[in-house]
């Protein structure tokens, strides 16, 4: 599998820069019980980086992905061991082990999806070299599918079943996150349904229409920024969130989602599908996701009302453009 592919698997869980959980602390507590070692990690790599969903014995919670031993472990499905990092010519000179926290042995299982992707590992690690044998290994790679249970449990609850989009309560969440995080937060919403969407599924059929729908999300992942959230409401309604953007920068990725739906093809209809959308910017005064929402489904409805296929602000109605930018394009 391409690294790519493996991020795109990795991105759908939902798991990075996430919080504490009981069933991830209760496994690595296990593995630190079974195995006796001071250090337990559940590790997910990504692009640049090696992050942390449990840190048993160290206090930081990512390092650079150049210095993952788990870099290492995901480029396999067996269990890697390193006896004494010390003297092994992979790893003597990482700063884990000529620094803090002075790794000696580690162990590491990959954390193994259902399409085989490796995201990361449960590895234990001691600053003593030691031994490890087959049993051992076996332990760990049962405790790694333990973990990959709860992925799976985590996934199919923040995923919606049939586009593999953010569910709704998922996507809840990542705005509470990312409200947190910014002051003030410079955070976009779009707000997008399908145009006529109940005449595909009177036409084509509901097997049609389902597959529209996978298709357009597929094609909104291409369009989107890595750090872009998108989240399947409802029927064919859909949100997307955008940390980090500008009034500016909102409107041009609607603009670039509504043109990808466009120039898509389904082969299961003929024509052309296309979506209607509505933009606003979180406001300090928002109170929840909901108020955002109000906004830019408000704007949503002004684009149906205006001939549908377009995208049209929030602020146009109020004249109230956000960060002063000056926004020109469809719907404005």
């Amino acid at each position: 599998m391409n690294e790519v592919e493996r991020l795109r698997i990795l991105g759908q869980y939902g798991i990075l820069d996430t919080p504490n959980e009981e069933p991830f602390e209760r496994i690595a507590a296990l593995a630190r019980l079974i195995f006796e070692t001071p250090i337990v990690l559940i590790s997910f790599v990504d692009d640049r980086r090696q992050w942390f969903k449990t840190n048993i014995g160290v206090d930081f919670r990512e390092t650079p992905r150049e210095q993952a031993f788990c870099n290492e472990t995901i480029r396999s499905d067996e269990v890697l061991v390193i006896s004494d990092a010390e003297h092994d010519i992979r790893t003597a000179r990482n700063p884990l082990v000529t620094g803090i926290p002075h790794i000696r042995f580690y162990a590491g299982a990959p954390l193994v999806t259902p399409e085989k992707a490796r995201l990361g590992s449960l590895c234990v690690i001691d600053r003593e070299p030691r031994r490890f044998d087959e049993r051992q290994k076996a332990i760990l790679q049962s405790l790694a599918g333990l973990v990959m249970k709860e992925m799976e449990l985590r996934r199919q609850t923040d995923q919606d079943w049939l586009t593999g989009a953010t569910s709704r309560l998922a996507f809840q969440a990542a705005v509470e996150r990312l409200v947190e995080r910014e002051e003030p937060p410079s955070i976009g919403l779009i707000s997008f349904d399908i145009d006529h969407f109940k005449q595909i599924n009177d036409r084509f059929g509901h097997l049609a229409g389902d597959r529209v729908l996978i298709e357009v999300v597929d094609v909104c992942r291409t369009a989107l920024r890595d750090c872009d959230v998108i989240s399947r409401l409802g029927g064919e309604e859909f949100a997307v969130l955008l940390p980090g953007a500008t009034a500016n920068s909102a409107f041009a990725i609607a603009e670039r989602l509504r043109q990808a739906i466009e120039a898509s093809r389904c082969p299961e209809m003929d024509g052309t599908v296309t979506a209607s959308f509505g933009v606003t910017m979180f406001e300090p005064s928002d109170q929840s996701l909901a108020d955002a929402l109000r906004r830019a489904d408000e704007a949503l409805y002004r684009s149906k009302a205006n001939g549908r296929n377009r995208v049209t602000c929030s602020w146009v109605q109020s004249g109230d453009i956000p960060n002063g930018n000056r926004i020109a394009g469809n719907g404005i």
